[in-house]
């Protein structure tokens, strides 16, 4: 366990494979990637997101929106949770660290903090939102809005891609629908 006012680190080598290993799903050109929200490349992300938050005793909650919570217990069960994340969906010729960092990073603070042994008081949620990205369905943050209230989920489910496909159909689909 870290000193009273030491710095802690993370274990940056298991980042860097933990996003290389994320960036083998749905590559993209020029080295980027193409994983889509509600495809079936972004159902892998997923599945590989929640083995890692499984390994790391984590429990994972998913939202009607399809939205990721894994959440790491704190010590004292009155106090709100910590949320760090970001999104695994890509635009078309994404790049492999945008989203992806800020889940993963977040992945790897629990990650760290297990290994330290060290216990928060507050609990740690790691989140991946759905369809941050936009660029399959419009608008961009359509999972972030419902959850803020900002959007309709109903309105959303029925929002569709050029090929004519319904987010909430293609959510079912993939197995991601909470």
């Amino acid at each position: 366990m870290a000193a009273p006012g030491e710095n802690l680190r993370i274990n940056s080598d298991r980042l860097w494979d933990s996003i290389m290993e994320m960036a083998k799903i749905g590559p993209g050109i020029a080295g980027g990637n193409n994983r889509q929200t509600v495809t079936d490349e972004d159902g892998e992300g997923r599945h590989l997101f929640k083995r890692w938050c499984d390994a790391a005793g984590l429990e994972m909650g998913v939202d009607e929106m399809g939205t990721m919570f894994a959440r790491r217990e704190g010590t004292d069960p009155s106090l709100p949770p910590v949320y760090v994340g970001s999104h695994l969906d890509t635009q078309p010729t994404g790049g492999k660290y945008d989203g992806v960092l800020g889940v993963l990073g977040g992945l790897e603070i629990v990650r760290s903090l297990n290994d330290l042994g060290i216990k928060t008081r507050h609990p740690i949620v790691v989140t991946n939102w759905t369809n941050e990205e936009g660029a399959r369905f419009a608008p961009a943050m359509m999972a972030s809005g419902v959850f803020a209230g900002v959007l309709d989920q109903a309105e959303v489910y029925e929002h569709t891609d050029k090929n004519g496909k319904k987010f909430g159909e293609e959510l079912e689909r993939i197995g991601w629908k909470g």
